[in-house]
Protein backbone atom coordinates (compact mmCIF):
# COMPACT_ATOMS: atom_id res chain seq x y z
CA UNK A 1 0.00 0.00 0.00
CA UNK A 2 1.67 3.33 -1.02
CA UNK A 3 2.39 6.20 1.59
CA UNK A 4 0.06 8.91 2.07
CA UNK A 5 2.90 10.58 3.73
CA UNK A 6 4.34 14.00 2.61
CA UNK A 7 7.73 14.13 1.51
CA UNK A 8 10.12 16.92 1.08
CA UNK A 9 13.61 16.47 -0.49
CA UNK A 10 16.37 18.69 0.15
CA UNK A 11 19.52 18.92 -1.73
CA UNK A 12 22.13 21.60 -1.46
CA UNK A 13 25.13 21.41 -4.77
CA UNK A 14 27.63 18.57 -4.37
CA UNK A 15 30.88 21.13 -3.74
CA UNK A 16 34.35 20.56 -5.50
CA UNK A 17 36.73 19.78 -3.16
CA UNK A 18 39.50 21.53 -4.77
CA UNK A 19 39.09 24.11 -1.92
CA UNK A 20 37.78 24.21 2.00
CA UNK A 21 34.49 24.91 2.62
CA UNK A 22 34.04 28.36 2.91
CA UNK A 23 30.99 31.39 3.69
CA UNK A 24 29.44 30.16 0.06
CA UNK A 25 29.07 26.92 0.54
CA UNK A 26 28.17 27.01 4.19
CA UNK A 27 25.52 29.64 3.83
CA UNK A 28 23.89 27.13 0.99
CA UNK A 29 24.20 24.11 3.29
CA UNK A 30 22.73 26.36 6.36
CA UNK A 31 19.56 27.23 4.40
CA UNK A 32 18.92 24.14 3.03
CA UNK A 33 19.28 22.85 6.81
CA UNK A 34 16.46 25.67 7.75
CA UNK A 35 14.12 24.45 5.03
CA UNK A 36 14.56 20.73 6.13
CA UNK A 37 13.89 21.90 9.66
CA UNK A 38 10.97 24.37 8.41
CA UNK A 39 9.52 20.87 6.55
CA UNK A 40 9.64 18.79 9.64
CA UNK A 41 7.56 21.41 11.12
CA UNK A 42 5.20 21.28 8.64
CA UNK A 43 4.53 17.84 9.39
CA UNK A 44 6.36 16.64 6.36
CA UNK A 45 8.95 14.20 5.68
CA UNK A 46 12.11 15.48 4.71
CA UNK A 47 15.09 14.15 2.90
CA UNK A 48 18.46 16.43 2.85
CA UNK A 49 21.26 15.70 1.02
CA UNK A 50 24.62 17.13 0.34
CA UNK A 51 28.26 16.28 -0.42
CA UNK A 52 31.14 16.38 -2.61
CA UNK A 53 31.98 16.21 -6.59
CA UNK A 54 35.43 14.36 -6.56
CA UNK A 55 35.97 14.14 -10.02
CA UNK A 56 36.90 17.40 -11.32
CA UNK A 57 40.31 18.69 -13.39
CA UNK A 58 40.51 21.35 -10.68
CA UNK A 59 40.26 18.77 -7.62
CA UNK A 60 42.66 16.96 -9.66
CA UNK A 61 44.79 20.42 -9.80
CA UNK A 62 44.76 21.01 -6.77
CA UNK A 63 45.77 18.13 -5.31
CA UNK A 64 48.75 18.02 -7.86
CA UNK A 65 49.68 21.44 -6.62
CA UNK A 66 49.53 20.22 -2.81
CA UNK A 67 51.64 17.67 -3.74
CA UNK A 68 48.79 14.48 -2.52
CA UNK A 69 47.70 11.86 -4.05
CA UNK A 70 44.33 12.82 -5.84
CA UNK A 71 42.34 10.03 -3.68
CA UNK A 72 44.24 11.11 -0.50
CA UNK A 73 43.62 14.68 -0.82
CA UNK A 74 39.61 14.38 -1.91
CA UNK A 75 39.40 11.76 1.40
CA UNK A 76 40.73 14.71 3.22
CA UNK A 77 38.41 17.97 1.66
CA UNK A 78 35.65 15.92 1.94
CA UNK A 79 36.32 15.05 5.61
CA UNK A 80 36.82 18.93 6.31
CA UNK A 81 32.90 19.30 4.87
CA UNK A 82 31.73 16.98 7.13
CA UNK A 83 33.19 18.24 10.00
CA UNK A 84 32.53 21.53 9.27
CA UNK A 85 28.57 20.87 8.54
CA UNK A 86 28.55 19.34 12.37
CA UNK A 87 30.25 22.06 13.84
CA UNK A 88 27.38 24.06 12.12
CA UNK A 89 24.91 21.16 13.30
CA UNK A 90 23.59 20.75 9.83
CA UNK A 91 21.12 17.99 9.83
CA UNK A 92 21.57 16.03 6.59
CA UNK A 93 20.24 12.22 6.06
CA UNK A 94 23.18 11.92 3.37
CA UNK A 95 26.65 12.71 2.81
CA UNK A 96 27.34 11.88 -0.56
CA UNK A 97 31.00 11.39 -2.51
CA UNK A 98 30.85 10.97 -6.00
CA UNK A 99 33.80 8.61 -5.19
CA UNK A 100 31.67 6.08 -3.05
CA UNK A 101 31.58 2.65 -4.76
CA UNK A 102 27.49 2.93 -4.42
CA UNK A 103 27.45 6.23 -6.29
CA UNK A 104 29.58 4.84 -9.04
CA UNK A 105 28.01 1.37 -9.63
CA UNK A 106 24.37 3.56 -9.73
CA UNK A 107 25.54 6.09 -12.15
CA UNK A 108 27.28 3.35 -14.54
CA UNK A 109 23.71 1.60 -14.30
CA UNK A 110 21.92 4.87 -15.26
CA UNK A 111 24.42 5.13 -18.26
CA UNK A 112 23.66 1.72 -18.81
CA UNK A 113 20.02 2.17 -18.75
CA UNK A 114 19.86 5.20 -21.43
CA UNK A 115 22.05 3.70 -23.70
CA UNK A 116 20.46 0.45 -23.81
CA UNK A 117 17.42 2.35 -24.90
CA UNK A 118 18.79 4.60 -26.95
CA UNK A 119 18.58 7.88 -24.99
CA UNK A 120 22.23 8.04 -25.39
CA UNK A 121 24.08 7.89 -28.70
CA UNK A 122 26.49 8.92 -30.84
CA UNK A 123 26.15 12.09 -32.95
CA UNK A 124 27.38 16.12 -33.95
CA UNK A 125 26.08 19.01 -31.87
CA UNK A 126 24.90 21.43 -33.75
CA UNK A 127 23.89 23.91 -31.12
CA UNK A 128 24.20 27.81 -31.11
Amino acid sequence: MPSTEKRYYVTTPIYYVNGSPHIGTATTTLLADALKRYQSLRGTRPYFLTGTDENARKVLEAAQKEGKDPMAFVDEVSQRFVETWKFLDCDYDNFIRTTDPKHVSVVQEVFRRLSASGDIYKGTYEGW
